[in-house]
């Protein structure tokens, strides 16, 4: 029901995806878990397959390609039982990128757009901070310009691809005074002297290096910043709606992950001489979860209409984001039940999945702000369809 929009070159580019996945990613995952981080070489294989620059211009390397390769990306990315690996990729290519490529000068798209797309450095963006989290407009991060130069102070935390990343986009204040039209965006080199990154261990995401960053006395050229001075909280806004849809086809594919998995054991596992898919407590459960996931997969993919069509949807992804992270954890939490013991082992993958999906209902605005957009859209009338 859901491939009315695709054609034959999208299925055809799901295939050779999966046939890349299967190749490169698949046999190095359990090792990126256990040692905690990424082997880099994997972005120079996607870059030159042309899977990192599925959005971008081909001026830059891009493919220029329209947006149900990136839904197919998302969700393909988003099947390989490692949410670190996947929001790492996303981050990159969704999340991080996309301000670059909408508000950077030619010079600074030439040299780490390029860079990008071709799996030669890998970038995040630098928003959260340790007494502002999704309060973007508290931020404590300063950039004074001196000259041909920004001096950055501050530190931002729960930063992914922020240990070994090559770039940040970073939100900085350069004017204090005048609130959230006083926030910029400035590109932020890793290896800058002043930077100073340190790794968060975490519940789950284990692949994926998450970091808080320092920046003291940070010397930045002035021409790394990023479109107009004082625009930042605009351009935030503005790619939010994309970061907030991508971070929902990646919960929702994560909860199908666990069903397919599931299901799996269950045709295979027996108790009291029959399979457990014959028993009618789970057969039911399980019928109910799909019933869920289908129903807003139809959902989500509408959003990816409304997406492919440049149409600003805070509405639409402020939902699918807010159900989407919701119910993958109640669906990854059944099925981990349904392994019993065995679920809460290292054993099986389940485990893994239910330690992942728990931070998408915090990751790109908590469900509570989620839910607050909603409340002032809803009740309060508050139109947000212009950027």
């Amino acid at each position: 029901m859901h491939n009315t929009r695709l054609t034959e070159e999208h299925l055809i580019f799901r295939d050779s995806l999966k046939s890349f996945i299967q190749k490169e990613i698949l046999p190095h995952i359990d090792k990126w878990e256990k040692q905690g981080a990424i082997d880099k070489s994997i972005w120079k294989k996607l870059g030159d397959m042309g899977y990192m620059g599925l959005i971008y211009p081909e001026q830059y390397g891009g493919l220029d390609l329209d947006f149900y390769y990136s839904l197919i990306f998302c969700e393909e990315i988003s099947k390989c039982f490692s949410g670190g690996f996947s929001v790492s990729a996303l981050v990159i290519q969704f999340m991080s990128t996309p301000y670059l490529w909408k508000h950077g000068s030619e010079e600074l798209k030439s040299k780490y757009l390029t860079a990008v797309i071709q799996g030669d450095m890998v970038s995040a963006v630098a928003i959260t901070e340790p007494v502002a989290g999704s309060d973007v407009q508290r931020m404590k991060t300063t950039a004074v310009l001196d000259g041909d130069e920004y001096i950055i102070n501050g530190s931002k935390t729960f930063i992914t691809n922020g240990y070994y990343g090559d770039f940040f986009i970073t939100a900085v204040k350069t004017d204090p005074a005048a609130g959230s039209k006083g926030i910029s965006l400035i590109l932020v080199d890793r290896n800058t002297p002043g930077v100073t990154c340190n790794k968060i261990e975490k519940l789950g995401w284990h692949a994926s290096d998450t970091a808080e960053i320092g920046f003291d006395h940070v010397r930045v050229p002035k021409s790394h910043l990023i479109g107009v001075e004082g625009e930042g909280f605009k351009y935030l806004m503005g790619g939010l709606q994309l970061e907030r849809l991508t971070a929902g086809i990646h919960s929702l594919t994560t909860a199908e992950s666990a069903m397919e998995y599931t299901l799996d054991y269950l045709q295979q596992r027996e108790a009291f001489n029959k399979p457990l898919k014959d028993f009618q407590v789970l057969r039911h459960r399980f019928a109910q979860m799909y019933a869920d996931v289908e129903t807003l997969k139809a959902f989500i993919y509408h959003c990816c209409d409304l997406q492919n069509q440049g149409i600003y949807a805070v509405k639409e992804c402020s939902i699918a984001k807010l159900q989407a992270s919701e119910l993958a954890i109640k669906v990854v939490s059944d099925c981990l039940q349904m392994f019993g013991g065995y679920g809460f082992t290292e054993d099986y993958k389940i485990a893994r999945l239910y330690r992942d999906v728990r931070v998408g209902t915090i990751i790109a605005g908590t469900s509570e702000i989620m839910l607050e957009i909603l409340a002032k859209i809803s009740i309060d009338q508050v139109d947000y369809s212009k950027k």
